[in-house]
């Protein structure tokens, strides 16, 4: 068995009446990128707050490199590095000053070239900060947490406000932190970037984890395709499809007998002379898979 960076047993976190966390287990290993995914509420947010030890728990056993975060040790802290959502670096600071002088807070940390390296900012090195664009920023902020040459880093939101070019070329840099060695605990609102860059993913629901495997595991375990297409504004569907209104004016429903059901609603729309545009069908996402989940916990798509 791979070594665990993390461990978690009967973890629980309670304000007052309400129970944020409610007896969570949780193990990461050694090298892996590890997603933790759920709605407003569902209390990821403690949970990875107790891992960074900046939040005290209610019950349970938490280790992180072997040490209970709780005890807020700084042999834990030389070793774990953490990219917030939202940080506030020195705007008059160059790169390299920036990520020197958090270099310095370490004892062993990484040289500065080797962390412009991993995160794409060697042509920035001399650039005030304040003259970065929003993506460039994000990866000072990551620059930033590997400064102490971290062997796990706790990434939250990484990609937020990216656009889709941007999003990919921090795709790519988290990819470089999984080739470095790095163990990643990753929360993020895209589904499509856990499953790209996540070897394993944990949903929860209302303070439980209600799903756990590879991104490929949790999606090959509902055996259901998705029909989607658009129909002209106004049009009656037809019964005992489940069709129903997406997002962005499509059409879908979920089948356990795609032939079967394609068939009865390409025959529907033949006999009423109705194109349908856009018309798809694919095996489920991982959004799917979260979504359905997260219905069925009443939950709401959120951080």
């Amino acid at each position: 068995m791979a070594e665990a960076v993390i461990k978690v047993r009967g973890l629980r976190k309670r304000y007052g009446e309400l129970e944020a966390v409610r007896g969570i287990d949780l193990r990461i290993e050694r090298g892996e990128v590890f997603a933790l995914l759920g709605p407003n509420g569902a209390g990821k947010t403690t949970t990875v707050e107790i891992l960074e030890g900046h939040r005290s728990r209610t019950a349970g056993e938490v280790s992180v490199l072997g040490f209970d975060p709780g005890r807020n040790e700084v042999a834990l802290k030389e070793r774990t590095g953490i990219v917030l959502q939202h940080t506030g670096l020195e705007p008059y600071l160059t790169v390299s000053e920036t990520v020197d002088m958090f270099r310095g807070f370490y004892p062993r940390p990484l040289p500065l070239d080797e962390v412009l390296e991993v995160v794409g900012l060697e042509e920035q090195r001399d650039q005030r900060v304040r003259r970065l664009s929003g993506g460039q920023q994000r990866r000072l902020d990551v620059a930033v947490g590997l400064a102490g040459d971290p062997e796990l880093l706790f990434l939250d939101e990484p990609t937020t406000g990216f656009d889709p070019t941007a999003r990919r070329g921090a795709w790519a840099m988290i990819r470089s932190l999984r080739e470095l060695g790095k163990t990643v605990l990753l929360t993020t609102h895209y589904l499509d970037e856990a499953q790209a860059l996540a070897d394993r993913v944990a949903i929860m629901v209302r303070g439980e984890i209600v799903a756990e495997d590879t991104p490929a595991g949790l999606v090959a375990a509902d055996p259901d395709a998705v029909i989607r297409f658009r129909a002209p504004r106004g049009t009656a569907l037809p019964d005992g499809l489940g069709l129903r209104e997406a997002d962005e004016g499509l059409i879908e429903a979920r089948t356990a007998d795609p032939t079967r059901d394609l068939n009865a609603l390409t025959s529907w729309a033949l006999a009423e002379g109705i194109e349908l545009e856009d018309l798809t069908v694919s095996r489920l996402s991982l959004e799917d898979v979260f979504l359905r989940l997260t219905d069925e916990g009443d939950g709401e798509v959120g951080s």
